[in-house]
């Protein structure tokens, strides 16, 4: 746990002091994380507000829980943790969210959207239990109330006396623009005669500006008196105090480390810039193509399809729920759905796969962006898990792509689908055709050895082909649900040593079940699976996530066994 001694008491500070420290930090933040990366413009938005809070309450006695938590940069700097800003994010460094191992003052750990109020709910009830008068404080972004959780959360709060504090803090913006019902009452909530927080019988106060500190110290002050739970609105700015970031909020949301770009090298394609440009092609000739997306326009790379074909986009906040069975129902009508969404925000919406799309058999499209490992986000965000709760799922394609050729081809076998249709992908830069063979088969071979076989899934296929001069035969299947399970066998008989690379668990994943179809054979090769173990991986770059996961090129290396003569 990181020493607390050089923790800002600032609960003595009167307003004109709290002013200034608030401009020291938002420019020694500006200063560092446009160095060292990070998130960035919804951290801007709330320094007025954590540095009023940490004036007004006395953590962790109390209970601070940010939502998300991307925006909990300034409040790690305010306890204890300025020091360390610098190595936010790598590896050995700071969480880009909270987290409880890291400090006391990370009530509770967070990184997927509209947790925070059921959490600081269960907090403060069990503060309630024990008579403990301390105080619980979610602060929960505008974006955040569209998923499910907060509203149930809100339904489950009893007349009881919790010292519990809700703020939301509305900035009209996730990481895109908000869109929907909810975000529409929030604009016009000084217009309304009885706002929807008053029909659930908490106390509402607000909007109140959220970079006046005057302001917010009076109601954060007028709020400490109170023992019922309360909710206040703020409005702040996202991007505040840093003029590039206000004008390009969704651009500024987070900002990758600095390093120096050679200008004569061509800018590499991502790939969901690819899939962006992939279903605007195929909706061309296909009318019955729609895009949904769970808040993530940008990252998902459909903005482009959103403009040219508003009538066929839909998104729906941050509702991985709604979004799956919302294109299950759409679907049953002859549409063709195309849902991306990230690995790690597919868990959330594992019953409607299971009981509204493959049950049914319904021919939805599950684009599985940041599939594997992610970075510098961490565990929260890493696609570990997917593979292995996907394929035991009965209807399901399951597919995984390496390069943009293969991506492009799937995504056309997609477009057709009379099932439910997976397509799993990596973040970052893609590889371009002359990488990997295109080859448009199930079962790819893009080299022929002696004694080794590799066989690599998806985008473990970038790591074998740094290391393709070693003597090996090198398969890849494309397809791995169903699995070319006889092809493979055959590969597997004709050579002694194997080696499987999968970028998700090894719980459950294709090694695995491969190496159990195995063992139903007389086949004596041996064997060797590589991919992430029983564990969560902590946040780094790739490449240090990878060789501390066990399936780096120098992990592949050893496994190889020297040719024969």
């Amino acid at each position: 746990m990181i020493e607390h001694n050089n923790k800002h008491h600032i609960n003595h500070l009167t307003n004109e002091e709290i002013i200034e420290l608030c401009i020291s930090l938002r420019e020694e933040f500006i200063q560092t994380i446009l160095e060292s990366g990070g998130h960035f413009a919804g951290n801007l938005g709330v320094v007025e507000l954590t540095t009023a809070l940490l004036a007004s309450f006395n953590p962790p006695k109390d209970s601070i829980i940010w939502d998300v938590g991307h925006q909990s940069y300034i409040y790690k700097m305010l306890t204890g943790r300025r020091d360390s800003l610098h190595t936010i994010r790598q590896k050995g460094g700071l969480s880009g969210f909270p987290k409880m191992d890291e400090s006391e003052y990370d009530s509770f750990g967070t990184g997927h959207s509209s947790t925070a109020l059921s959490a600081s709910l269960g907090i403060a009830t069990a503060k309630f239990l024990r008579q403990d008068n301390s105080k619980t404080i979610a602060i929960i972004g505008d974006g955040a109330l569209t998923g499910g959780m907060v509203w149930e959360a809100l339904n489950n709060i009893p007349e009881k006396p919790l010292n519990l504090i809700i703020i939301i803090n509305d900035n009209h913006i996730g990481i895109d623009p908000n869109t929907g019902n909810i975000d529409a009452h929030l604009q016009n909530i000084k217009n309304c005669a009885v706002n929807i927080f008053d029909n659930f019988g908490i106390q509402y106060s607000g909007p109140i500006d959220g970079h006046n500190i005057p302001d917010l110290m009076n109601v954060l002050s007028e709020a400490k008196q109170q023992s019922k739970p309360q909710i206040i609105h703020i409005k702040t700015v996202k991007g505040k105090g840093y003029e590039p970031a206000e004008k390009k909020q969704t651009q500024f949301h987070a900002r990758s480390k600095y390093v120096k770009i050679n200008k004569h090298q061509p800018a590499q394609k991502k790939w969901q810039d690819v899939f962006g440009e992939c279903l605007v092609e195929l909706a061309k000739t296909n009318k019955k193509i729609a895009a949904i997306t769970p808040a993530m326009p940008s990252g998902s790379g459909l903005n482009t399809f959103m403009k040219m074909y508003p009538e066929r986009s839909f998104d729906v906040g941050i509702a991985e729920q709604h979004a799956l069975t919302f294109a299950a129902g759409m679907s049953t009508q002859g549409y063709i759905p195309f849902v991306n969404i990230y690995s790690t925000f597919l868990q959330r919406a594992y019953d409607q796969l299971i009981h509204d799309i493959a049950l049914q058999n319904l021919p939805v499209v599950i684009a599985v962006d940041r599939a594997g490992l992610v970075g510098e986000d961490g565990p929260t965000h890493h696609g570990a898990f997917d593979l292995s709760y996907l394929l035991p799922i009965p209807n399901l394609i399951i597919t995984a792509p390496a390069n943009e050729g293969q991506f492009r081809f799937l995504l056309e076998q997609a477009s057709t689908t009379q099932s439910p249709f997976i397509i799993r992908y990596p973040r970052g830069n893609i590889l371009r055709e002359s990488s990997l063979s295109t080859a448009k088969k199930t079962l790819i071979e893009h080299k022929k050895g002696s004694v080794n076989l590799v066989i690599s899934v998806g985008n473990s296929s970038s790591i074998v082909s740094k290391i393709k001069d070693y003597g090996f035969t090198w398969i890849q299947p494309l397809y791995l649900k169903p699995l070319p399970l006889e092809e493979i066998i055959s590969y597997i008989s004709n050579h002694s040593n194997v080696v499987i690379i999968e970028d998700g668990s090894l719980k459950g994943g294709i090694g695995e079940f491969i190496k159990s179809k195995i063992q139903e054979t007389d086949i004596k090769s041996t064997i060797h699976s590589l991919g992430i173990k029983d564990q969560f991986v902590s946040h780094g770059s790739i490449s240090e996530l990878q060789e501390e996961c066990g399936f780096s090129e120098n992990d592949i290396i050893q496994c190889l066994q020297p040719m024969t003569n």
